[in-house]
Parts: C-alpha cells; sequence; structure tokens
C-alpha cells in the first residue's frame, strides 16, 4: 500500500502539472497519515516514528530548501551580470552554440553544485533565445548539469556520499566514460532542436553591459558552498550529518554580499513553492519501506537509473553503499544521471522547472526530451563494454554518515 500510495502521487504530478505543489501534499498527507494509522516507520510505530523519519533526515532537507531557494538568487544575480548578453560575441551561431552551452554546463557542474550549474545554464538560455526554448533543450541543460555532476564528489549529493563512505574519487571519476559519451548523444540532438525552433542571438544587444560586482558576489555564494563542502568532508564529515551546513554557508554568502547588490527578494515565493514540492516528494521516498536493494551487479546498477528518476536518490545510494559489492562508476552515472529522464527526478529539474514552468510536463518532457533516455542507455553500455564491471568490496565506513549526507545536488 505504500508504494501504490507514492506511484498515485507521482501519477497525479503527472496528469496535473498545473497542480504539482498540491498534488505532491496531498500525497505526502495521505501516506504519513496511513503510516500513522495503519503502517510504521521503519519498524517503529505512531508519532515516535514519524519523529525518528524527520530527525534522520532534516539535514538533506534543509540543505535542498537553503541551495534551491539561495540559487534562484544566485541565477538571477548572474543574468542581471550581464555575462549572458556578451556570450554571442564567443558562441558559434548556428546549432554548436546552443551544444557549447551545454558543455559550459557539464563543466561548471563538475566542480560546483548541479542545481547552480542548471540555473546558470537556465540563465543564459534565457538571454541567448530570448526566453523561447524547446522542452527537449531545457532537459538537456538539465541531463548536462547531472552528467557533470556524476564523476566528481563535489558535483552531486550522491557522489558526496560515496567519498564520506570511503569510496576514493577516481573511483567515481570512471563515471565521466558513460556521462561524456551521453552528453555528446544529447547535446547535439537538443543543440538542433532548440535551432530549429529559436536561433541563438547572434550579436550582443546594443545595451548589453558587464556588471562586474554582481558575478564576484555569485563566485563568493558559489566558493562558499564549495568550501564548506570539501572542508567538512575532509575535517569533520561528522558535522554534515547534524548541520545543515551546505545551506547555511549559501545564506551567510547571500546575506554578507546583499549591501553590496540587493538580491531579488522577490523571487523567493516562488522558488520557495517549487522547494517545498521537491521536499514533499523527498519525504514520500523516505517513507517507502526499502530495506535492501537487488544483489549488485551491473543489471541492477542499469535499472537504478530509471527508478532514479521516480524515487530519491539519496536513499538508493545509502542502502548501496551499506549493501556493497557495486562498481561505484557505474552506480554514480546511473543514479545521478538517471533522474534527468523527467523534470521532478532531480533537484536540477524541479530548480529550472522553477524558472520555465512549460517544463512542468512529463508528456512534453518525455516527447522533446526522449534523447536524454536514449543517452543514458548508450553512455551505460560504453561504460560497460570500455572499463568493464569491477564491483567493490564492501565498505566499512557507516552507511548511516551517507543516507544524511547534506552535500549539495540532486535529489529525486
Amino acid at each position: 500500500m505504500d508504494f501504490i500510495l507514492f506511484a498515485l502521487t507521482l501519477l497525479g504530478v503527472a496528469l496535473f502539472h498545473h497542480h504539482t505543489l498540491a498534488v505532491a501534499l496531498t500525497g505526502l498527507a495521505v501516506i504519513a497519515l496511513f503510516k500513522l494509522t495503519l503502517g510504521d516507520f521503519s519498524g517503529v510505530p505512531g508519532l515516535p516514528g514519524l519523529a525518528g523519519l524527520l530527525a534522520h533526515e532534516w539535514v538533506t532537507l534543509a540543505n535542498l530548501l537553503g541551495l534551491l531557494l539561495g540559487f534562484a538568487l544566485l541565477a538571477d544575480h548572474f543574468e542581471r551580470s550581464g555575462l549572458p548578453g556578451l556570450l554571442p560575441r564567443y558562441l558559434p551561431d548556428d546549432w554548436k552554440g546552443g551544444f557549447c552551452l551545454l558543455l559550459l554546463v557539464f563543466v561548471i557542474s563538475s566542480f560546483l553544485d548541479n542545481i547552480a550549474a542548471a540555473m546558470i545554464g537556465g540563465s543564459m538560455a534565457g538571454v541567448l533565445y530570448r526566453k523561447r526554448i524547446h522542452i527537449g533543450f531545457l532537459a538537456a541543460i538539465v541531463a548536462a548539469s547531472n552528467a557533470g555532476g556524476s564523476g566528481s564528489v563535489v558535483g552531486d549529493t550522491t557522489t558526496t556520499m560515496m567519498w564520506i563512505a570511503g569510496v576514493k574519487p577516481m573511483q567515481v571519476f570512471e563515471a565521466y566514460t558513460a556521462a561524456g559519451v551521453a552528453t555528446l548523444i544529447f547535446g547535439v540532438i537538443a543543440a538542433r532542436q532548440q535551432h530549429a525552433l529559436q536561433p541563438i542571438m547572434k550579436d550582443s544587444p546594443l545595451d548589453a553591459s558587464f556588471e562586474g560586482p554582481r558575478l564576484a558576489i555569485v563566485a563568493v555564494i558559489l566558493l562558499a558552498a564549495i568550501g564548506a563542502n570539501v572542508f567538512f568532508n575532509l575535517t569533520a564529515p561528522a558535522v554534515l550529518e547534524h548541520v545543515p551546513v551546505i545551506g547555511l554557508a549559501v545564506w551567510a554568502a547571500i546575506l554578507v554580499t546583499a549591501p553590496w547588490r540587493r538580491p531579488t527578494w522577490s523571487l523567493l515565493p516562488g522558488a520557495l513553492r517549487g522547494s517545498i514540492f521537491l521536499l514533499s516528494l523527498v519525504m514520500c521516498a523516505a517513507m517507502m519501506p526499502v530495506k535492501a536493494l537487488p544483489p549488485a551487479s551491473w543489471h541492477s546498477a542499469f535499472g537504478l537509473g530509471f527508478i532514479s528518476a521516480v524515487f530519491d536518490n539519496i536513499p538508493l545510494t545509502a542502502l548501496a553503499l551499506r549493501q556493497g559489492g557495486y562498481d561505484w562508476g557505474f552506480l554514480a552515472y546511473a543514479v545521478g544521471f538517471g533522474g534527468s529522464m523527467l523534470w521532478f527526478g532531480s533537484s536540477a529539474g524541479v530548480a529550472l522547472s522553477n524558472m520555465y514552468p512549460e517544463a512542468k510536463s512529463v508528456g512534453a518532457w518525455l516527447k522533446g526530451g526522449w534523447h536524454v533516455a536514449v543517452a543514458y542507455v548508450i553512455g551505460f553500455l560504453v561504460l560497460l563494454l570500455v572499463l568493464g564491471w569491477h564491483p567493490d568490496t564492501p565498505l566499512q565506513s557507516s552507511a548511516g554518515a551517507a543516507t544524511s549526507s547534506p552535500a549539495p545536488s540532486r535529489t529525486p
């Protein structure tokens, strides 16, 4: 019954895409009520079980909320810096310009949070294509941000969880073999889709100007997020289990720089609605009674990519770390990139759909962004053929650290 209720919630999100927040909150309330009255929370019934779940998940939820709201202001700072309007001077003026933009998002996400990479990509695309953007290109921006983060231990929540649990960065780096191939596939197709709908701006607007202080604020916010993530992972990873360090660092940077250039605070209500939607789905997924994954194999890792499109990848990764026996490069690619197949399959997708509400349609996303699923499959097969499946031994680190890791980026 838990999974039936969750499936009905996801179906409601898919069918009633103009009322996604109401559907997600209703689903969360119904699932919680069912488990309070007829079920339990990981074996603990009633309010004590719910309280225990909230105590376990609150750090992840707080970080996601801080990042989604903070990066909405960051994307506005980036757009108002004037840099997107200057890009036509440097980008090709045919479909290759859009492809270069996707590659830039990929690179940015490899060392920044992929939510920020997606929103920066959305800001650039909005200017370069005069806000007339193909759904397939929006899906490609999300896919590029998730692909770029899949091979970096600081580029995605799930890869940072692996790092904390003892996986070596080079083991995760192998995911770029698949992610690079996938990006070439969906990138070319999406760039051509976009060029057919709305060609890229050939010349910078006459009134285009560059405002350095706003770009400097963007850099300060991003450096705060990266610095907090890396510092505490290297020196005190246990702190990440109990304090939403990343979200706090982002907001500290926003507030410190606010007197320099005032953020557009009016963007927060809209960003908050999208954030609550995502957090509702994360909590729904956290309440599902998943105790273990299928035995570790390349087949199960491949399947997790599709599951990640509808199910929060944080508990999936935590279960995989506890179970052990995975090739971590395969898992990083599957759970990191797989969520790009649906708009609500990753926090980057939800963040970008807040900027472009027309993306909140599962049918339109699948129709326009079909190339993302195709690219996922081909990328995975290339990784399997080139590097092969080399499972690791079960990790000795506590998987509990992974389950509540608050590092930035993608969720369900």
